[in-house]
């Protein structure tokens, strides 16, 4: 029963591979996907490793990257806050919660925004302002579950619904991710393996009344009224991601891991990642991670992120707090801050 939960799991995934087209388009589409904020990384810890460690990624920071982790954690409940300097003077603020239950699995929800500020309304008439400003609102929400088929293998799956407003116009839109976890690889313990496909959904189109125009049609004796602009639909910005990492205690107070991974994007170019943590009594943990774009190597403009690197404190008591912090540069903007807040009960 088990290995036939477990093909039927594995064919379904490689089906919705090739059915939603996840390889098309590759670097050539650069900078046309719908909801671009999917793709910001939502923790500490994983931006320190460049996300490489999708095949261990655990407890809250699985989410984003791989949520078959959701549920790998000694905690019966967590709680996540994150906020990070993002590109042009963006904030970008996230907060997650999940709960454990022996018998169902792990069950999680989160919420991510985006802060772009005050924005001065420019008109036609006005193209230096009116004196008004405005503020997109950017807001995700997700509800992800994960669970164990053995003692080495774990699934999960997250949904995401998808909400952007800038001034009158707005657009609606929900995505899922899917991933697979697996520990012990050809019998190697520490060794692991993860698949994750993310950002899988319908198209996202922009409707309001700020796509109405009042205008009169050539040729016609209606005199002026109003058209609505009709706006073109986005695909979302969906990914494959395999990854290969492996992990070894050298004594009691030290250990470390060093993680890849290969990510396929249907909007950007092919992603290899590379990244390592050592850790010192499961209290004190240094990050670090790099992802190589070969086909943009010549052009930084087709992708601006660096190296990056991070370190963490983990302090265990009734109440189990982690404070994570992480840097990644970044051409043409300042680096990017994050910090990130655990708790686990």
């Amino acid at each position: 029963m088990l290995k036939k939960a477990i093909k039927i799991l594995a064919i379904s995934l490689m089906f919705v591979a090739l059915t939603v087209d996840v390889f098309a388009g590759g670097g050539k589409r650069n900078g046309t996907a719908a909801a671009a904020e999917l793709l910001i990384p939502v923790s500490a810890r994983g931006l320190a490793m460049s996300g490489a460690y999708l095949a261990g990624f655990e407890g809250l920071d699985a989410i984003y990257y791989n949520p078959a982790g959701l549920g790998v954690t000694n905690n019966s409940a967590e709680a996540m806050f994150s906020y990070m300097n993002y590109i042009a003077d963006i904030g970008f603020s996230y907060a997650a919660v999940a709960m454990n239950f022996e018998s169902f699995g792990a069950l999680g929800f989160s919420v991510r925004t985006l802060d772009f500020g005050d924005i001065p309304v420019t008109t036609v008439e006005n193209p230096y302002g009116t004196g008004a400003t405005f503020s997109p609102t950017y807001v995700t929400l997700g509800v992800t579950y994960s669970n164990a088929l053995t003692d080495r293998i774990r699934v999960g799956v997250n949904v995401n619904i998808i909400t952007e407003e800038i001034m009158r116009t707005s657009a609606t839109g929900f995505a899922f991710d899917a991933g697979i976890q697996y520990n012990g690889l050809a019998g190697v313990e520490g060794l692991k393996m993860g698949v994750a496909l993310r950002n899988l959904g319908p198209q996202i189109k922009f409707e309001g009344p700020d796509l109405l125009r009042f205008a009169e049609e050539t040729g016609s004796k209606r005199g002026q009224n109003f058209y609505a602009i009709q706006s073109a639909d986005f695909e979302l910005p969906s990914q494959l991601e395999l990854g290969l990492a492996y992990e070894r205690r050298f004594s009691d107070s030290y250990k470390a891991l060093f993680a890849t991974s290969f990510q396929n994007n249907n909007f950007s170019h092919d992603e290899y990642r590379f990244a390592g943590e050592f850790a010192y009594n499961d209290i004190f943990f240094l990050r670090g991670g790099y992802t190589y774009v070969g086909e943009a190597v010549d052009d930084a403009d087709q992708y601006i992120w660096g190296p990056s690197f991070g370190a963490g404190v983990k302090l265990e008591s009734a109440l189990n707090i982690t404070v994570d912090y992480a840097f990644r540069a970044v051409t043409y903007f300042d680096a990017n801050h994050m910090i990130t807040v655990t708790l686990g009960f």
